[in-house]
Formats: structure tokens, sequence, C-alpha cells
């Protein structure tokens, strides 16, 4: 009884760190009223049976509070009708038995006085069924639904109501006159004990140094006890004194390996060896990204300190689960969720901290080089294409001149086609040299509203959005990017034959314009390499007018991206970062 109401005052104590403590408390208490109602008749004699029965017949309303308990602890969406329902249940139950006769006292060798059920005992012992079931009935629901570190908590109360039925069976050997020893009920004590830890042990990790100190003296004094038992097949003679001296010794030498045992046990991954962390570094060297290092780092950390934890970088939202989030400029780790944890899983998760930290320096370090190397080779190829593409247009355009001066005198159709396809020659070789030479940006504010207005002017049939209708200013190269929405809204024009829809709007990333139109869409064979030179060959088209496109943005420190947007089958978004542009 005494532990039950400590149990209950530690529950008050942390109310605000467990959703229904106070709710749990409440049912303590009842169930230490309803131990006393059992033990009071041993404790006073049979004069104590009406008290007794009274206390006896509040357990369909103690039985209430848990399944109350139950549905906040799991956050089961009951409302307050099915919440009602219950107490109702119990409120009825309870007051019945107490109006009239529960039952009577018979005396048990087992046990001493217990209780007999009579007709309304028999209805208000229904009734605390039907509450007990329904609670665990909700717990299981929540094990289903609950993410960690939430679904241990569940499974730990679960867990404690399964130990309580076995304990309360004993009831059943004794009721039934079996001739066996009801040696469950000896256990029942350790019910709340099993069922408030098995909450603060995810919920307050406070609780557990109390529970380690508790178990570290059980341990030791089961230890002294062993000893003190094999003394005497060890002496030949009785000495209390030899005895009480090697308790002593038996428990110091011990003390130290019970402790850490403990501590192992309370407190997975409580300690890191220099093996640990060189078995983590190794761990996370596959890592190609941060975000493969967040999943690998978080798995092998909730792995050590047996509970679910998560690393991730740069994330503003308030963490779930212990979280290790760790921000870059400089890199720096901090641990957020873990203001309950003890000691040692916060030093763990510390240095755990630290080794990722060092694995997303390499990570970032290795995407750095490994883009520098991408715009060598890119550099090195437009190099290549630029002199090509130089000696080509210079090569080409006296063969050209040369045909088009011989068909001068050709019927009208033959000159037309030749025109068209000198022109189409002399467009491939202008967008060949305006792709490959060296760019060098011109940035300035520009209304990038106006901008797109004075291209659609010059374009039939292109509708603008709302987003276009207000000023948006930002330092750009005007002429680079006006080519690069001339030849998007070209495109589109072509492959639609018809409407062409141009808007824009900003988020935190930055501002984005998007050119729409409603053509035959882009064939999935292309989507990847859509920005690659000669990759879509529109008719009349070059195959390098979304490659310029590609590279006037990656010069703005931008991006250009085939996107999907409601109402229209192709979308084209250009996406400027905000800040400082750079060549």
């Amino acid at each position: 009884m005494f532990e039950t109401l400590v149990l209950a005052g530690v529950l008050l104590w942390w109310a605000d760190r467990v959703a229904g403590a106070r709710l749990l408390a409440a049912f303590l208490g009842g169930f230490a009223l309803w131990v006393v109602g059992n033990e009071l008749p041993n404790w006073w004699g049979p004069a104590a049976e009406p008290v007794a029965l009274k206390l006896v017949s509040l357990a369909p309303f103690i039985s209430t509070f848990f399944f109350h308990f139950c549905v906040v602890f799991c956050r089961v969406p009951l409302g307050r009708l099915g919440v009602a329902a219950a107490y109702a249940l119990g409120a009825v139950a309870s007051l019945a038995a107490l109006l009239g006769q529960p039952g009577h006292l018979v005396w048990s060798d087992h046990v001493g006085w217990i209780f007999i059920a009579g007709q309304l005992g028999w209805l208000a012992s229904i009734a605390w069924i039907i509450l007990g079931a329904g609670g665990v009935a909700v717990l299981l629901r929540g094990l289903t639904v609950a993410r960690p570190p939430a679904r241990q908590q569940i499974a730990a109360v679960t867990c404690s109501c399964i130990w309580g039925l076995l304990c309360l069976s004993g009831y059943g050997l004794v009721l039934l006159d079996l001739p066996l020893f009801p040696f469950q009920l000896l256990l029942l004590p350790l019910y709340p004990v099993i069922l408030v830890y098995g909450i603060l042990r995810w919920g307050v990790f406070v609780a557990n140094a109390w529970a380690g100190r508790a178990l570290v003296w059980t341990l030791l004094l089961t230890i002294g006890l062993g000893i003190v038992g094999l003394m005497p097949l060890l002496l030949p003679f009785e000495s209390r004194w030899l005895s009480g001296l090697a308790v002593a010794a038996g428990c110091l030498a011990l003390s130290g390996p019970v402790r850490r045992f403990v501590q192992r046990l309370i407190y997975p991954g409580g300690s890191a060896s220099v093996a640990d962390l060189q078995a983590w570094r190794d761990a996370l060297l596959p890592a190609e990204s941060l975000a493969e290092l967040g999943t690998l780092a978080g798995q092998l950390l909730s792995r050590r300190l047996g509970t679910q934890v998560e690393v991730v970088f740069d994330v503003a939202t308030e963490p779930t689960l212990p979280r290790l989030n760790c921000r870059p400029g400089p890199w720096r780790v901090e641990l957020q969720g873990w203001a309950a944890a003890p000691p040692g899983q916060r030093h763990v998760a510390e240095l755990f901290g630290s080794l990722v930290l060092e694995a997303a320096m390499r990570v970032e370090q290795a995407q750095q080089l490994a883009a520098r190397e991408r715009e060598r080779q890119l550099q090195a190829r437009l190099a290549e294409l630029g002199a090509l593409a130089a000696t080509v247009a210079h090569d080409i355009r006296n063969p050209l001149n040369i045909i088009a001066m011989a068909v001068a005198t050709a019927p009208s159709d033959t000159r037309r086609e030749v025109a068209e396809q000198v022109d189409r020659i002399a467009h491939l070789t202008r967008d060949l040299l305006e792709y490959a030479k060296p760019w060098k940006l011109n940035p300035a504010p520009v209304d990038i509203s106006a901008l797109v207005r004075s291209v659609a002017r010059r374009q039939p049939e292109v509708t603008l959005g709302p987003g276009l209708q207000q000023p948006l200013t930002a330092p750009l190269d005007a002429r680079r990017v006006e080519q690069a929405l001339t030849n998007l809204v070209e495109n589109a024009r072509t492959a639609s034959s018809g409407a062409v829809f141009v808007d824009a709007d900003s988020d935190a990333r930055g501002l984005h314009l998007h050119v729409c139109d409603n053509g035959p869409g882009v064939p999935e064979s292309l989507r990847e390499r859509l920005f690659e030179p000669f990759a879509s060959r529109s008719p009349g088209g070059t195959g390098l007018g979304l490659a310029i496109v590609a590279r006037v943005m990656s010069a703005h420190g931008g991006t250009a991206a085939l996107t999907e947007r409601a109402g229209w089958r192709t979308c084209f978004t250009l996406s400027f970062p905000h800040g400082q542009l750079h060549a």
C-alpha cells in the first residue's frame, strides 16, 4: 500500500512529462485503497468487514481511471462520450455494490480472510473486467499506431497489465479451493512498480538513476545472503565475525562489477571505448551524401542506446524523438530532446555527434571536390566545343554564300527552300558559338516582371500570371535571362501551337519563373538528359536551346528544371536563389 502511494506521488511530481500521469496516480491511489480493503480483515479481524466491503466495492470506479489513462496515454480518439460512458459504468457498478451487499468473508488457510462475491459483487466484477479489458484493448491499439519511444512506453504498460493479471489469478486458486498455494499474490506488490517504471523508463530518464541504485543494492544484498548461506559449507565451525567479514569483502569486491552491470542494463550504451569510436567512424565512411549519412548515423546510435534517435542536418522543426541536429557554418551539433537523458547517454551522444560532424565535413569536401571536377571537365569540353564551333563557323560561311548565289536564278520554290536550310545552318552555327564561348555576366538590378512582359510582347498568345503583376527586382544579367526566356517561350509555342502561360512566385529558396504549355509533353526517355546539348531536337530547332537555358541559370547560381503545375501538361521552371550572383 505504502509503496503504491509513493509511486503515485512520483507520478504527480512528473505529471507534466507523462501524458495522463494524474489519472494513473488516481488509479494507483484507488489500487492502494482496494489493497487496504482486502487486507483490513486480516489486520483487525472480521469486525472490519463492513468498512472493508465498502473499499473493495470501489474497484469498478477505480478501473475507470485506468481506462481513461490508457485513452489519454495512447492518444486514442475515443471522444468525451466514450470516456463518460466508462465513468458512468464504473460509478453505477460501484454505487450498487456500496448500497447493497457485494459479498461476505470466508477463511482461507493460505491467505487468511478473503471475500466471496455475491450477486452484486459479481455485477461489480463484470464491470471491473469490462473496463480493464477496454484499457488493455486501447493499449494494444496504441501499439499498432504509435512511434518510438511512445511504443516502448505503451508496451511497458501492457506488460505490467499482463503481470497484474497473472498476480490476480492467485485469487482464483483460493476461490476454487484448489490445494495449491497462491504464490502469484506474493508478486502483486511489484505490479505498481513495474507499471510506473515502465512508463518512466522511457518518458523520464531520471527515474533510471533511482532504479539503478535500488537494483544495485538488491543484487549486493542477494550476494551477501548467498555468502552467508555458503559459509557453513566452507568453514568447519560457526563464526559470525568471519561470516560478516566475508560478506563485507565479497560485497566490496563485487560492488564495481555489479554497478557496471546495472549501468549497462539500465542505461544501454552508456559508455564508449576507443574501439567503439573507431567502429562508428568506419561504419560512417560509406555515406556519400548528408541524407545518407543522417540515416546511417541514426541507425547506429539508436541501436547502441536501445531507443529511437534521429540524426538530421540543419532542421528547424521541433523534435518528436531525441535528435542530433548537425548545423553547418562552422559545423556544430545540437542535442535536442535530451533534457531528461542521463549523463552517460548524453556523453555517448556527444561523442557520436563529433564523429558525425567529422563525417559531414568529409562528405561536404568530397561533394565540393566533385563539383569542382565537374566544372573543370565542363569548361574543358566547352573550350573544345568553342574552338570547333569557331572553325566550323569560319569554314562554313563561304560555302553557304556560294550556295545562296548559285540558286539566284533557280525557281522561287527552290530559292526559298535553300534559303531556309542556309538560315538553319547559320542558326546552328550561332547557337554553337553562343553555347561554347566563355561568358562574363553583367549583373544589375532588373525588374523581372518588366523583362517577361518585354519578351511576351514579341511572342503572340503569351499569357502572364498574377505573380508578374507587381515588380520583382533581382540582380541579373538581363540579356542572358531574356535569351533563356525567349528560348523557353519559343519552344512552348512550337510544342503547343498555341497558348503559353508565364508566371512567377517566390519562397525561402528564391524566385521562380514558370513557362507552361499544353503541348504533347516531354517523353519519359528524354527527361533525365533534357538539358544536355542535342538531347532534344524540336522541328526546326538546333538542339541547343535548353542547354543554353541551363547554362544561363547555372551562371546565375540557379537551376532550370522540368516541373509539374496544375492545369498544364508541360512546365519549365527557372529558379533564381536569393543573394548575390556568381559567374
